[in-house]
């Protein structure tokens, strides 16, 4: 039986866990007596069966972190990982650091995985080798914790894409939303369409080389994000947003005229012909062939800003196309427009306009997912000064990404009635990994925090800004250029 020796904590150079700055806060901390050395660690032990992408994922993470860290004596320690079926949630998990070792215990291997995350934290943010014993009792308050990245306005190479997933794994974040298509480009290859990639993926916001992903491609995006227990969820937007099927297909235009590619950032003049049979069957062969390479259970189908379509087309479309999701496996998604159609049983309304349509959905039946434009778009600029970035939604300064409450929000919109949070960086203003990152961190962190933090566990943003103060070592570390808000003390290596 592991446990901690008898000494206390008087050694200056002893650090308690309840004393790490972990994002997103933990349910649960509590310290105990005695000290573990960190120094070295050499053995996992799995008392169960992990599937080998899970080992593998936790032995490179533990060697990358033994390769970046001050290394001094060395200590033969264990992580000893156990399944603990009397945990309360799927992620759930238990924490034990003990004087000669650690033991993981979760309900699932994704708890495994997200006790690592923590763990992973303290190990890069201690201050010294030797730190306190304790015991951390952690588990989600959403079940969906997402981030949204649109490809298609510009590009993003495959592995741009993984260096934002290793990024959110970081932070707990389970769910990535791919904005696949557009009115300035066409992002995945459709075997049975396919002059959506070879014309619309041709073009993206400025000109400038566009590009798209093979299936073979999208599908190691996807088994990527599964490595790190991160769910792919696909959308292709319409019946608006659409510009770049229309220049690829002259018959999904009323008129049979294929449209011009376009590089400009206006919204809302492009929409499918709806009167068309031949509209749906492009639906249902896109719907299908994403699905099909898409183990996730959701599919989103957009539906936002169609002032092109007449609402009784859209709703006609929309009571059409929803279905379609359905008959292939997969749960709908739609912006919060949706809600004029026939919801089916299970859809989900991401509420970004309006609170009443979402309020409307949930009166239909649906959930929601909360993106309120105004606190969560993650390409809202923090200031007037921001170099890149909108501010039609307003300014969203780190401290306002992290001070609301999703259940609390909008009245009508309950907890019962929320899947969970998204944060979407639209990308019109982003060419390149560097100014993504520039937008999405350090508000990501709060929106992780919101996702997974119980209410009555979260911190104030004065004691927030601290933790996140603390966060700036370990961003700088991993290369991510973040924004440093003023209104964080931001600490330096030599405080």
């Amino acid at each position: 039986m592991l446990g901690c020796n008898n000494s206390d904590h008087s050694e200056d150079s002893v650090q308690l866990i309840s004393e790490f700055a972990l994002i997103p806060h933990v349910y649960q901390i509590e310290d105990s007596t005695g000290t573990i050395n960190m120094g070295s660690m050499l053995e996992i032990v799995w008392n169960n069966n992990p599937n080998e992408t899970l080992k593998n994922q936790i032995f490179n993470q533990w060697h990358e972190i033994q390769s970046n860290q001050r290394q001094g004596q060395s200590t033969k320690l264990e992580i000893i990982i156990d399944i603990d079926l009397d945990l309360p949630h799927q992620e759930a998990y238990r924490l034990e650091i003990h004087q000669e070792g650690i033991i993981i215990r979760a309900l699932s291997q994704e708890g495994v995985y997200r006790a690592w995350q923590t763990l992973r934290q303290i190990l890069y943010l201690s201050r010294d080798e030797k730190i306190g014993c304790g015991t951390i009792l952690d588990f989600p308050k959403y079940d969906y914790r997402g981030a949204m990245l649109d490809v298609a306005r510009h590009f993003f190479s495959v592995d741009e894409v993984k260096r934002y997933l290793d990024q959110l794994a970081w932070y707990k974040i389970n769910y990535f939303h791919m904005h696949l298509s557009d009115d300035q480009g066409w992002r995945i290859h459709i075997n049975s369409w396919p002059l959506l990639t070879q014309i619309g993926g041709t073009s993206q916001v400025d000109g400038g080389t566009a590009g798209y992903y093979t299936q073979n491609q999208y599908q190691d995006i996807v088994n990527y994000a599964a490595e790190r227990f991160i769910t792919v969820v696909p959308e292709i937007d319409m019946p608006g947003h659409t510009n770049a099927a229309l220049a690829s297909y002259a018959e999904l235009n009323c008129d049979n005229t294929k449209r011009e590619l376009y590089y400009g950032r206006e919204v809302g003049f492009s929409t499918l012909c709806v009167e068309k049979e031949i509209t749906y069957q492009f639906a249902e062969d896109v719907i299908r062939e994403i699905s099909e390479i898409t183990p996730g259970p959701y599919f989103h189908i957009g539906g936002d800003e169609t002032h092109a379509t007449p609402e009784d087309d859209y709703i006609l479309f929309i009571n059409r196309v929803m279905p379609l999701v359905g008959e292939y496996g997969k749960t709908v998604i739609g912006w919060d427009e949706i809600n004029l159609g026939e919801l089916p049983p299970d859809a989900i309304v991401q509420y970004w306009a309006s609170a009443q349509n979402a309020i409307n959905g949930i009166k239909k039946g649906a959930k929601v997912l909360m993106s309120p434009s105004s606190y969560a778009y993650l390409d809202m600029k923090y200031d007037s000064l921001t170099p890149i970035g909108y501010n039609w939604a307003g300014y969203i300064d780190t401290q306002k990404a992290y001070s609301w409450t999703p259940e609390t929000l909008v009245e009508g919109i309950k907890k019962e009635n929320i899947i969970g949070i998204e944060a979407p960086l639209w990308g019109e203003t982003i060419t390149n990994s560097q100014e993504l990152e520039f937008l999405a961190f350090p508000r990501l962190l709060g929106y992780a925090e919101i996702g997974w933090s119980e209410k009555e566990d979260r911190r104030t943003w004065e004691e927030y800004k601290l933790d996140l103060a603390i966060h700036g070592l370990l961003l700088e570390e991993l290369g991510i250029n973040f924004y440093r808000d003023p209104k964080v003390n931001w600490l330096t290596e030599s405080d």
